[in-house]
């Protein structure tokens, strides 16, 4: 267990946490008095001294003012139910939430509801990735990963002493391959969509990185074409048979992109004059209700796979390889570090929130770019 480093007004004592000798931080024990008969004492697990006491000090607080919450007999199920309802419901996206009541439902519940939250293991975790083995990879990660934030909480609010999905080894998951347009492709892709009625939308895509979701929630208040500024607000998702603007993917996804190059903004100010003339055409039956800037010919909202469609149509068209629409994304950003565009702009260009995540994605760019580099430094010595 480690040392104890003090009892403090009856609150409760802090030791110092030891496993097989090795220091692995702090934990603290508030005396709850008699539950039941039975003396209760709960756990509160920290890096530092100072974490633990904070914990332990407003614990003390709460059980004064009775709203300490208690396991008890609280199971796993009860718990990721609460959680989805206050916690992931009002904190994540629709279609996100939508996904993880899937996944609680459909796997979580039925496979660990009835353990008592206090006694989930993380044998009782293994136990469940090794019977969904016929999800793929990626599927059964997400699931342990959906379950390790439930229990964050869990063990944030007391609990529980351990997330037994953090402690369970996480599935591997294969490196997916990447997919993008070398520079005489792009040439190739943009020669092809020219004319296109989509033009707008495919060049914004391969230029700026946006996913697929963030061009087609882009609305005419979000661009500035004379200052030659986009902002990206929301995200278009389908929820329920029905469109919704939803706030992008991260804090970082919420950003301006300025200046746009003047190939964008000419792109963009053709394609509002054909969406004028296909709304003057329609007159009182115009559908664009939401001012999107990439709609159906109607006005409508574009399904992610009618366009996906059609740009699978263009890549035939122009004798290229199938990728993913997404890949345009990855298309951008291999073709700015080819050209020697700063990692940090590009890091800025995407929405990444860190830039070890461009560079872990993009890594298999950086040897071109590495040969440029030692190029340009010959080229300030005097080299040849």
């Amino acid at each position: 267990m480690g040392k104890k480093r003090g009892r403090s007004h009856g609150q409760g004592s802090i030791f110092k946490r030891s496993v097989a000798g090795k220091e692995v931080g702090w934990m603290a024990m508030l005396d709850m008095g008699i539950v039941d008969g039975k003396r209760k004492r709960k756990a509160f697990y920290g890096k530092t001294e100072k974490e633990v006491r904070d914990k332990l000090q407003d614990a003390g607080h709460s059980l004064r003012r009775g709203t300490l919450p208690k396991a008890g007999r609280l199971t796993t199920g009860e718990w990721l139910k609460r959680w989805l309802e206050t916690v992931a419901k009002p904190g994540t996206r629709p279609t996100t939430y939508t996904r993880y009541a899937g996944l609680v439902d459909h796997y979580l519940i039925p496979a660990l509801g009835r353990i008592p939250l206090e006694r989930l293991s993380p044998s009782d975790v293994r136990a469940l990735l090794n019977r969904t083995e016929t999800l793929s990879p990626r599927s059964r990660h997400h699931l342990r990963a959906v379950l390790r934030t439930a229990l964050k909480v869990a063990m944030r609010e007391g609990l529980i002493p351990n997330n037994a999905a953090a402690l369970a080894e996480a599935p591997r998951v294969p490196a997916s391959e990447m997919h993008t347009l070398a520079e005489e492709d792009a040439t190739r892709f943009l020669d092809a969509i020219r004319g296109d009625r989509l033009e707008a939308l495919y060049r914004v895509a391969l230029a700026l990185g946006l996913r697929q979701g963030e061009a087609l929630g882009l609305r005419w208040e979000d661009l500035d074409l004379d200052g030659g500024r986009l902002t990206v607000r929301h995200a278009l998702q389908r929820l329920n048979g029905s469109y919704v603007l939803v706030e992008p993917k991260s804090r970082a996804s919420r950003r301006t992109i300025s200046p746009l190059p003047e190939v964008i903004t000419t792109a963009l100010r053709d394609h509002k004059q054909r969406q004028e003339r296909e709304r003057d055409a329609l007159g009182g039956r115009w559908l664009n209700v939401q001012n999107l800037v990439f709609t159906t010919a109607y006005g409508a909202p574009l399904s992610a796979s009618v366009v996906t469609h059609d740009f699978q149509r263009i890549l035939q068209r122009a004798g290229l390889p199938r990728i993913r629409f997404h890949d345009l994304r990855h298309s951008c950003a291999s073709l700015l570090l080819a050209q020697g565009v700063p990692t940090r702009m590009i890091m800025e260009l995407l929405g990444h929130s860190q830039i070890t995540l461009t560079l872990n994605t993009y890594s298999h760019v950086l040897p071109s770019v590495r040969k440029e580099t030692a190029a340009a430094m010959d080229r300030v010595f005097g080299g040849k």
